[in-house]
């Protein structure tokens, strides 16, 4: 990680943020989908891209510790 340049660094920044906007766009989701009475399907459909974010982010994160795996 040490040898990242400035510029591959910001572009794994901004990588890692896109989904963490997702997480919280979704999580957004199922708080209106609760406060309104809204059938449950949107929330389980929010719930599940929350995790697929979870996942990219992590991969996104492992890829940045190791780069060569």
């Amino acid at each position: 990680m040490a040898d990242l340049t400035a510029a591959e660094l910001a572009k794994q920044v901004h990588d890692i943020r896109k989904p963490l906007n997702r997480i919280s766009m979704q999580a957004e989701l199922i708080k209106l989908v609760l406060e309104n009475n809204l059938p449950p399907d949107k929330a389980i459909a929010a719930i599940d891209k929350i995790l697929q974010s979870c996942q990219d982010c992590s991969q996104l994160l492992e890829n940045l510790l190791n780069p060569s795996a």
